[in-house]
Parts: C-alpha cells; sequence; structure tokens
C-alpha cells in the first residue's frame, strides 16, 4: 500500500484503461486513486511492461499545453517521458496543478498517432489496469475521482 505521505512527496507513475485505449499517468504528487494506492507491486509490474515496449507510433503534443500550463513551461525534459510512453502506443497524462494533493485534474501531454489497444496486451497485464467508474474521454483530461 501507497501512503498518503508517500503519495504526496513523490510523482507516481500509474496507468489505466479506457475503451480499448490506454493511458499513463505522472501522479506529481496527488492522491492516487485507491485501487491505485492498494499495490505498489501492480504499479511495478505495469510501470515495466509498458516501458519496455518497442516504440508503435508517433506522436501528437496537446496543441493546448502552453495554455495549460501558466507557470511553467513544455520544454525538451519535461516532455520526454509523455513522449516516451505515448510513442508506445498510450496516451500521456500529468497532474495539472503539481503538488497540490487534494487537486485531482490532470492534462493531456502527449497522445499517439496510432493507439496501443488493450486487446493485445497479455492477460496478467490487462487484468490489473486500473477502470475508471465513470467514462474518460481520453483525448482531453480527467478527474483521478472518476477511480475507485
Amino acid at each position: 500500500m501507497i501512503t498518503e505521505l508517500e503519495q504526496s512527496t513523490l510523482d507516481i507513475d500509474w496507468f489505466f484503461t479506457s475503451d480499448s485505449k490506454i493511458g499513463f499517468v505522472a501522479s506529481a504528487g496527488g492522491r492516487l486513486p485507491k485501487s491505485v494506492s492498494k499495490s505498489e507491486e501492480n504499479i511495478q509490474l505495469l510501470s515495466d511492461y509498458f516501458r519496455n515496449l518497442p516504440n508503435i507510433s508517433d506522436i501528437e503534443i496537446n496543441p493546448m499545453l502552453n495554455e495549460i500550463m501558466i507557470n511553467r513551461k513544455p520544454d525538451e525534459r519535461y516532455l520526454s517521458d509523455f513522449i516516451l510512453m505515448a510513442q508506445k502506443g498510450l496516451y500521456s497524462f500529468d497532474k495539472t496543478m503539481l503538488n497540490n494533493f487534494e487537486d485531482d485534474n490532470y492534462h493531456l501531454v502527449v497522445k499517439p498517432i496510432i493507439k496501443l489497444d488493450i486487446k493485445y496486451l497479455p492477460f496478467e497485464i490487462a487484468n490489473v489496469l486500473y477502470q475508471p467508474f465513470n467514462h474518460i474521454e481520453i483525448d482531453k483530461g480527467f478527474k483521478s475521482s472518476f477511480f475507485l
């Protein structure tokens, strides 16, 4: 279990599915959904799996990113991990208000041109992907409170 103290001080990567699409999320000190925080092992399993996939796609950086990131500019260093995951076919999200534990808004940073479809994942990976209880329009943003 990941404690609230750890959640508030770490940038934890987690993954989810909506319809057949897969999302990658950087928590940036935010509260994790309970379904995510209950298993460090599942977080590590998913991270190892997705990070070791080959690149399959070109990417598109969110054209609204400069407007979303009012207090910071999305430079190459910031974008690198989000681009890496999008090249693997995942939609990449970041916390909109960094280090604000209670705020649960996330925005799309980078999306793949060719998406990785959940039907191509091994059962043991697809089975532990976190699923929202509210529908998420993955091309936009979401609230982590959409997850259990």
